[in-house]
């Protein structure tokens, strides 16, 4: 479950920056949000990766 806490972490560090972009129209915000967004895109491609060989792994262990 450690991994999906850190994405439930990571969306939750951006909302500060979502309410700052949106709703007062801070640029800054905005930059911070896209690189969080980037962090968040690695962090899934992670757990993708993980899901895939765990898979890969029960499926080995059932045949062998």
């Amino acid at each position: 479950m450690n991994k999906y806490e850190e994405l439930v972490q990571a969306v939750k560090n951006l909302e500060t920056d979502f309410q700052k972009f949106y709703e007062k129209g801070q640029a800054a915000a905005g930059t911070r949000l896209r690189k969080g967004l980037s962090d968040l895109r690695k962090l899934a491609q992670d757990v993708r990766k993980d899901i895939q060989e765990v898979k890969a792994s029960r499926k080995t262990e059932k045949s062998a």
